[in-house]
């Protein structure tokens, strides 16, 4: 499996950059796939519904099944679990990308944009391997336009061969 970073402060544009990305990608035929890392408690679930109750009681895990999506809900009750293990457990896919986990090893483009008021991750992390924003600026590597979705796609296609 595929899988490429998207990643910057926040306020940068990964979302919005990411939502483009899904939709441009799949739209050429592609299966995609996105994690989304987090730094505050999740949780899907409404105290008092059955699923609620299931994992209070001690679940694992507790699948909420539909007729058009599923959701799987883990309690991992302990330590953060690790990209690779995240990934691990999506289906087959294209391409997997994914939204934070900025520290992680794999290669990843950096939405910057100079009103956040942050330095760019880019200098000191070599797996950044362009920076997608809305200025002219002098880099060692690719600098992409931030509001160019089909060359965000273009150059992330390209990287993991596709």
């Amino acid at each position: 499996m595929r899988v490429y970073g998207v990643i910057g402060w926040k306020n940068s544009g990964k979302t919005s950059l990411m939502e483009r990305l899904v939709a441009e990608i799949a739209g050429r035929g592609f299966t995609v796939s996105t994690v989304k890392h987090v730094h505050h408690d999740v949780d899907l679930d409404q105290p008092g519904k059955d699923t609620w109750r299931h994992r209070a009681a001690g679940a694992t895990e507790v699948v909420l099944a539909g007729a058009r999506r599923y959701a799987i809900l883990h309690e991992h009750r302990g330590d953060e679990p690790e990209l690779a293990e995240v990934l691990a457990r999506l289906a087959p896919v294209d391409l997997v990308l994914v939204e934070g986990y900025k520290r992680d090893a794999h290669p990843k483009v950096e939405v910057w944009r100079r009103e956040t008021g942050h330095e760019l991750i880019q200098t000191g992390d070599p797996l950044v391997r362009a920076v997608a924003t809305d200025e002219a600026l002098a880099l060692p590597v690719p600098v992409l336009d931030l509001n160019d979705t089909a060359a965000v796609a273009d150059f992330i296609l390209a990287e993991v061969g596709l």
